[in-house]
């Protein structure tokens, strides 16, 4: 099957619909992004995106893959993360409670009870088998009854999927290394010596991010490839970028209201940053005008006086300096 790519232009507004717990929103392209992904796609290697909370890191892969027509699959690492979390899950617990109900039952047939603890019975297709090996998964998953991550309609597994692996600088460095045979070579073993690799029509998008709290591996970095997302540096050119994602999500907002709330966070993010503090981004600036189209909306005297009385919820992170 020939490999589909995103054909999105710079600027342009895809809408995302709701899916799990996300609530629908829009996402808005930029020519750096799509070529990323397009290029992660035909190098066949995992997409780290770099950048501060905010930026857009994981909503790019979730746009990505409504863009390309893919199903998302996507995990969240955490401290405890480990690297086969990713892979699959045994379920220790089950296989440990069926043993001692056979042991309890005396005159069972070996051959049987060997069956019944199978290791296959107690293995659940993980994040990375699903976006590998989708068909694969979905016949363990019947076995095990695991439930399926949702897809598109009339989306086929040949068409490939698109994985997130959010805030991996969240995890131990082991975690990283653990992927490294996996995404370099596209195949792992799971226990049992069953073997699941990179179904050769699904070439999948991996999508990595990080918030850079933890350096990562050079190993995991060389079998990337890699997109910072940056806000520009200049106020008005922040200001700016900040009141278009504005615009984007909210459209029925004044540009006037748009351009105070971003005026706003900039001058709080500016005293923060100097302080070495964490700095508001683009989720605060949301937060705030989702609250103010919420509390007067289509008023615009009302917004700006809601505006003054509400930003420092959104914006203002940190404990107040002495005065």
């Amino acid at each position: 099957m020939k490999m589909r790519y995103l054909e999105i232009a710079d600027g342009d507004r895809l809408e995302l619909p709701a899916q799990g717990a996300l609530p629908p929103t829009v996402h808005v392209f930029d020519a750096e992004s799509v070529d990323a992904v397009n290029a992660a796609l035909a190098a066949g290697r995992p997409l780290l995106v770099r950048g501060e909370p905010g930026t857009g890191k994981s909503q790019l892969a979730r746009a990505a893959a409504v863009g390309l027509g893919r199903p998302l699959v996507s995990t969240v690492i955490e401290a405890r993360t480990e690297a086969r979390d990713l892979l699959w899950s045994f379920d220790t617990v089950a296989r440990l409670a069926e043993a001692q109900v056979q042991g309890a039952l005396a005159g069972r047939d070996e051959a049987a009870v060997r069956e019944s603890l199978r290791q296959d019975r107690y293995l659940a297709p993980g994040p990375l088998w699903w976006t590998f090996d989708w068909a694969g998964a979905a016949r363990q998953a019947a076995a095990v009854g695991a439930v399926p991550p949702p897809a598109p309609a009339g989306w086929q597994p040949e068409q490939g999927a698109v994985l997130l692996i959010d805030e991996i600088d969240k995890a131990d460095p082991a975690v990283p290394n653990g992927l490294l045979e996996s995404l370099g070579e596209g195949r792992f073993t799971c226990p049992g010596g069953a073997v699941v690799a990179r179904a050769a029509a699904a070439s999948p998008l991996v999508v990595v991010t990080t918030n850079e709290e933890r350096a990562l591996p050079d190993p995991f970095l060389r079998r990337c490839l890699v997109l910072q997302l940056r806000w520009p540096e200049k106020h008005e050119d922040f200001v700016a970028a900040l009141a278009a994602r504005g615009r984007a999500h909210f459209p029925d907002c004044g540009e006037e209201i748009l351009a105070e709330a971003a005026e706003m966070l900039a001058g709080d993010r500016e005293r923060v940053v100097a302080q070495g503090l964490f700095a508001p981004g683009g989720a605060e600036y949301l937060d705030l005008l989702r609250a103010l189209m919420a509390l007067a909306p289509g008023d615009a005297e009302r917004q700006r006086e809601v505006l003054q009385r509400i930003a420092r919820f959104a914006l203002l992170k940190h404990p107040a300096e002495p005065g």
